[in-house]
């Protein structure tokens, strides 16, 4: 069989801040020490590529987009080259990208959490240092997750930043069969947490969305006992359907205000809430809502690189496919039609795809 030569050149999707992409030409780079070459095949689209660099430039030291950066922040592919002093990964390996690539020597490093490294070293693949928008991406072996046979490639561009921060979220607040769930907003990451909490055996899952087509969706994959767009008797609705108590936990994947009123108030009494939500303010009365109920509220921001390999496990055990959130996707020369889709939001999760999803 013929080997496959590397080219010298690749394009790459860029983006300038005017709700627009721009494809560029540039170097495939060589992999050095502790590095490898990975071939991209699939990059999903995250809220916060919409949110913070396709429309505009909003973001401010780690969140700060460096202009003329390939984009993507949820790549996932095969090594095809590796660099010296390579310790587990090798070529022919299929790996999943981490997002953020920590100085690996602070606090938060040291446990795992690259997201959290506050080191003038750390940079996040698409946003500081190039990412999965181009056929090839250079990624330092620290910030790789073996992606099992059993997944696709499509399932390991979700888990890093999606299906990773709901499953750190979750293991915070704790999810069983004894517990009614409330998702607000129905998102990517909201499906991604009904999707694990009804694996997990929560006994009623309820979502409250305004889009139709992420409420048709997540009926259609059947992710929800119950769904309500948000109105001023939707409090009333979820405490009818959990016999007055409310839900034992709630996840606010919405980052708006009343999305997360809603979260704590449906709350019964000792329950808990996660807020994964990235942006928007909380308004609330801590007393009534909060301190009398007993209740607690976790922030979460994505997930560490052990829960993540964690997480990767438990999917094949579970026999669950992010890929299922998919709805569209799109060759790298159409990335423009795939930014513009996400951010109309008519969408589940939006992919571009390389090449020969079954490669080894």
């Amino acid at each position: 069989m013929a080997v496959k030569m590397i080219p010298k050149t690749m394009t790459g999707a860029v983006l300038p801040g005017d709700s627009s992409v721009e494809m560029k030409e540039f170097e495939i780079p060589k992999p050095g020490y502790g590095q490898v070459l990975v071939k991209t095949k699939a990059t999903t689209i995250c809220g916060s590529d919409i949110r913070c660099i396709y429309r505009e430039h909003t973001g401010k030291g780690p969140e700060a987009y460096i202009p003329g950066t390939i984009a993507g922040h949820e790549p996932c592919g095969l090594i095809v080259e590796e660099g010296e002093g390579v310790r587990r990964f090798h070529k022919g390996d299929r790996v999943i990208v981490y997002h953020i690539s920590g100085c690996g020597v602070c606090y938060d490093c040291r446990r795992g959490y690259y997201i959290s490294c506050k080191s003038k070293y750390r940079k996040a693949y698409g946003w500081q240092r190039n990412g999965g928008m181009a056929p090839y991406m250079l990624c330092d072996e620290k910030d790789l997750i073996a992606l099992p046979d059993e997944l696709t490639y499509k399932d390991g561009a979700q888990v890093a930043c999606g299906f990773g921060t709901v499953y750190e979220a979750i293991e915070k607040i704790g999810i069983s069969g004894n517990d009614a769930v409330l998702v607000t907003g129905l998102g990517p990451v909201g499906l991604a947490a009904l999707m694990l909490a009804k694996a997990l055996g929560a006994n009623h899952l309820i979502g409250v969305e305004m889009n139709d087509y992420r409420i048709d969706l997540a009926k259609k994959l059947g992710l929800v006992d119950e769904v309500f767009k948000p109105d001023k008797n939707t409090l009333e609705k979820i405490l009818k359907v959990t016999g007055g108590h409310g839900v034992e936990r709630a996840i606010d994947a919405s980052a708006n205000d009343s999305g997360r009123q809603l979260a704590i108030r449906a709350t019964r009494d000792w329950g808990k809430i996660a807020f994964v939500g990235e942006g928007g303010t909380c308004t609330f009365n801590p007393s009534p809502d909060i301190i009398h109920g007993q209740k607690s509220i976790y922030g979460s921001w994505v997930t560490s690189l052990w829960r993540m390999e964690e997480l990767v496990e438990k999917l094949v055990r579970w026999n669950i496919h992010p890929e299922d959130l998919i709805t569209d996707e799109f060759a790298i020369d159409h990335a423009g039609e795939a930014y513009q889709l996400m951010a109309g939001g008519q969408c589940g999760k939006v992919a571009v795809v390389f090449g020969d999803q079954d490669e080894r």
